[in-house]
């Protein structure tokens, strides 16, 4: 079992920066892919950046690649994602997830465990 809370959201604004934090515990924290996706109200959830268990590999939507940055430690138990020239359509609750894929995925139902969300709201 692993457990996963995120951790630096809150409200900025157009053009600003926040940090995003993502700390997994458990047995077997260190052995997955780790990733973020986001949902806005009335919205999908959706993908947003992915990271394998190596931290060699990383994967962004185009909505965000060249103003996000994932990353991971040392450990391997803690995922950043640096959010650099906010806009209010970044607005919505960020999820950070973890996946026994190890390269990372894309895709959300690859997915086994979730944190509670975090809320980012970028105004105009």
């Amino acid at each position: 079992q692993v457990q996963v809370v995120e951790s630096g959201g809150g409200l900025v604004q157009a053009g600003g920066s926040l940090r995003l934090s993502c700390a997994a515990s458990g047995r077997t924290a260190r052995r997955y892919g780790m990733g973020w996706f986001r949902q806005a109200p009335g919205k999908e959830r959706e993908f947003v950046a992915a990271i394998s268990w190596s931290g060699g590999s990383t994967y962004y939507a185009d909505s965000v690649n060249g103003r996000f940055t994932i990353s991971r430690d040392v450990a391997k138990t803690t995922v950043s994602l640096q959010m650099n020239s906010l806009k209010p359509e970044d607005t919505a609750v960020y999820y950070c997830a973890a996946s026994t894929l190890l390269a990372g995925t894309k895709n959300e139902y690859e997915y086994d465990y979730w944190g509670q969300g975090t809320q980012v709201t970028v105004s105009s």
